[in-house]
């Protein structure tokens, strides 16, 4: 996979938008990242995610939590059907409509715990289904008030998702390869340092070689292309948070003020002063 394919992909220009899919192949992408936060559920077929360092095998009516800027990328079966629900999610439009609700803070606690994937129980199961039948029977519905009436129903389900979350253990082991997680775990506690194939795969006592292979086939990745985008989107992060950019390049592990600009503009499809808003 070239370095370039993990990137940001769907825009979202509503506050929130509901798909429910069925196919026999589905859309694979490389890995990637949004701007708004997802939820998933799974319905039917056979599909892996990959978030961050964990990888996910979703069993059936799963939900799945991706916070915007998270990397991921879904690996599916396509020999069977494939059924979901997808949620893209204006984070900003509902922390602004609706202050202190804490409706997106599942996405949050999933994104610090690294615990992504919630199972419910049946009586969770079962509140959470009336939630989607509910939205789907109003999403045809042309009468007035009814987009108003589709939002109160995607605050409900997001309130049932919360308190699943809330109810869910401490934490959920992820599947993969033992010596990929650990290897993935330390890249993302050390990414600012500097990193380089032949140490991370004598840290999992693995050549080189092998460790490249194995780590390709999980992630989709090379190893040099995760962990680019990992500083980059920390360097992202901090130049929103009001960091110049030259020492969110520094901060975030590069070394080549020009490399970092020309990686960072490739990736966000802006230059980092632009993305702070001063243009440049």
């Amino acid at each position: 996979m070239a370095e370039s394919n993990i990137n940001r992909a769907g825009y979202l220009r509503e506050s929130f938008h509901y798909f429910h899919l069925k196919d026999t192949a589905g859309q694979e992408l490389d890995f990637h990242f949004h701007e708004f936060d997802k939820l998933v559920i799974l319905l039917e077929g056979s599909v892996n995610y990959l978030i961050e360092e964990q990888s996910y095998a979703l069993p059936p009516w799963s939900v799945l939590l991706v916070r915007h800027h998270a990397i991921h990328k879904a690996v599916i079966d396509r020999s069977r059907p494939y059924e979901r629900i997808i949620l893209y999610l204006d984070r900003q439009y509902f922390e602004r409509a609706f202050p202190g609700a804490g409706l997106m803070d599942c996405f949050d606690q999933a994104d610090r715990r690294r615990r992504y994937l919630l199972t419910a129980t049946e009586e969770q199961l079962s509140e959470l289904k009336a939630a989607i039948e509910a939205y789907e029977k109003a999403a045809s519905d042309t009468r007035l008030g009814a987009q108003t009436m589709r939002e109160t129903l995607i605050i409900q389900l997001l309130i049932r998702v919360n308190r699943l979350h809330e109810a869910a253990p401490e934490r959920l082991e992820a599947r993969g390869d033992p010596k990929v997680q650990e290897a993935l775990s330390y890249i993302n506690e050390h990414f600012r340092e500097a990193l380089t194939v032949e140490a991370l795969a004598e840290r999992v006592y693995l050549s080189p070689y092998h460790f490249m292979r194995l780590f390709k086939a999980q992630t989709g990745s090379t190893v040099h292309a995760y962990v680019r985008q990992k500083r980059l989107m920390h360097a992202a992060r901090l130049i929103r948070e009001g960091t110049p950019a030259a020492k969110a390049a520094v901060d975030s592990g590069f070394g080549d003020y020009s490399a970092f600009h020309r990686a960072f503009k490739e990736s966000f499809g802006v230059s980092p002063g632009r993305m702070l808003g001063k243009g440049e």
